[in-house]
């Protein structure tokens, strides 16, 4: 798509998909339905789930990536007011998870399990499930409105770019449920541990704080 001009961008990118990785690696709601869906249901409802959740996760980037353009040409008192709300959310959220990290995934797992009656459900069900646990995730839109615009250079097509980045978060998201689906139960046990969810919320929460200061300090170009 860009061609020999993209090559100034691959540093951007290269960060979006490391940070990306991070979040899509960490414990939560999607992990927990991936891997309740494959254990109860078999694998070909679990990767139903894994697609449902990725096309979840597109539809949230194919409106950030519109909403974007408008909100970075918009005026500077608007975009000062969202870059607060932004950088003060993600501080929050960084702080909640570094002072109190989660000891398991009883929760996600508890959401999950409300979600999923003791059936075997068919691929469509589960297919729908991952969807709309995404659709109807209000987090997941904060994700893209927030650190989309930190890694979109200036002087490119926000929009084009934007949905680039889109594309590597659905693929890494893909690639990592379906490992899970693969992997189920090692993967399972190993991903509930107190030691490694408690090491996950730390991690994250240190990444969103940086990122909030990176926010905080941004202007608009």
């Amino acid at each position: 798509m860009y061609g020999l001009a993209m090559h100034p961008y691959l540093l951007p990118l290269l960060a979006f998909a490391a940070t990306a990785a991070i979040f899509t690696i960490t414990p939560g709601l999607d992990t927990a339905m991936t891997l309740r869906t494959a254990t109860t249901a078999g694998w070909k409802a679990g990767l139903a789930a894994v697609l449902g959740i990725c096309l979840g996760l597109a539809v949230w980037g194919l409106g950030a990536a519109f909403g974007l353009t408008a909100l970075l040409a918009a005026s500077e008192t608007a975009f000062t007011a969202v870059k607060w709300a932004g950088a003060l959310y993600l501080g929050w959220m960084g702080v909640k998870l570094l002072l109190h990290p989660r000891s398991s995934l009883a929760h996600e797992q508890e959401e999950a399990a409300a979600e999923q009656p003791t059936n075997r459900p068919e691929a469509g069900v589960a297919f729908r499930r991952g969807l709309l646990s995404n659709l109807l995730n209000p987090k997941v839109g904060v994700f893209y409105m927030t650190f989309m615009p930190q890694f979109i250079p200036p002087h490119v097509n926000v929009q084009e770019f934007s949905l680039l980045l889109t594309a590597i978060q659905a693929v890494l998201s893909f690639a990592w449920l379906g490992l899970l689906v693969a992997l189920t139960i090692p993967l399972g046990r190993f991903l509930s541990s107190p030691v490694v969810v408690r090491r996950m919320d730390r991690l994250t929460g240190g990444v969103f704080l940086l990122f909030s200061l990176k926010l905080a300090l941004a202007r608009r170009v």
